[in-house]
């Protein structure tokens, strides 16, 4: 077999993906004095907020913790991924709407969209962590093993993402309020999990129907890792790994059928 065609095929689409993650920086920053230097100074700004205003001017503390920077910390490492997890949801939510001027006048691959999204929210992500990661240094963080399991949760999440995105995304070309509903369920999915507060505080009832969340053992596991120096629940990413990749099949599935709808309503 000649596979020398194919291995153009994958690098001409890669290459086509890097530049369009590369275009969305530079257009996201158009205009700026600061240009893409606004991807290290919205991080620093979040941490700042999440380290100083909730954690010491705000005296918001973890429970079972006298360390003050815990509950900063412990917002940060819930919220960074969160972001990370709803902005590529969001975005690839109304991708082909957005793209609809390019979709319309040249033959692009699609998929190469919903990747695009995906991994530009993946570059933001890298750099927050990045930033606290730093802090975290500074701070007297000891590395631990269980850091190990962290690429495979966020890969994880992104994993969760890119179906649910790939689902929405297909069906917003013919629902156009499919867009602003999944802004509203995305507002009420942050509040039903443990970000800001801990699940601990939740009545027990409250507690049963938060295992069918599933963001919620994606953030508890960062949480148990980085926070608590513990491991991930194994059970529960065993299950949510074969969910989620089977999420994004039946997704990609229900896409390919109705691709050729999709590009005519566009």
């Amino acid at each position: 077999m000649n596979v020398n065609p194919i291995k153009r095929f994958l690098k001409g689409r890669g290459t086509f993906i890097a530049e369009l993650v590369r275009r969305d920086f530079v257009e996201r920053f158009a205009g700026s004095i600061l240009g893409s230097m606004w991807a290290f100074i919205w991080p620093l700004v979040n941490l700042f907020v999440y380290i100083v205003i909730f954690g010491k001017l705000m005296g918001a503390r973890l429970p079972g913790s006298s360390e003050i920077n815990a509950y900063g910390i412990y917002l940060a490492v819930g919220l960074i991924p969160w972001t990370c997890f709803a902005n590529t949801i969001a975005r690839t939510t109304s991708v082909f709407l957005d793209k609809k001027s390019v979709i319309s006048k040249v033959q692009i691959s699609l998929p190469s969209l919903l990747l695009f999204v995906n991994l530009s929210e993946v570059v933001t992500y890298i750099i927050s962590m990045l930033i606290l990661a730093v802090f975290l240094a500074c701070n007297g963080f000891e590395i631990n093993p269980r850091l190990i399991y962290l690429p495979f949760i966020f890969y994880l999440q992104q994993i969760l993402a890119l179906g649910i995105g790939t689902l929405t995304a297909t069906l917003t070309v013919f629902f156009r309020d499919l867009k602003e509903l999944v802004g509203v369920i995305m507002q009420l999915w942050f509040w039903f999990t443990p970000i800001v507060y801990v699940a601990d505080i939740l009545p027990p009832t409250v507690k049963k129907i938060l295992l069918f969340n599933p963001v919620f053992p994606i953030i508890e596991s960062y949480q148990r890792i980085i926070v608590f120096k513990d491991l991930p629940e194994t059970h529960i990413i065993l299950w949510l790994t074969v969910a989620s990749h089977l999420l994004l099949l039946v997704a990609y599935k229900l896409f390919r059928i109705l691709e050729k709808d999709v590009r005519d309503a566009l």
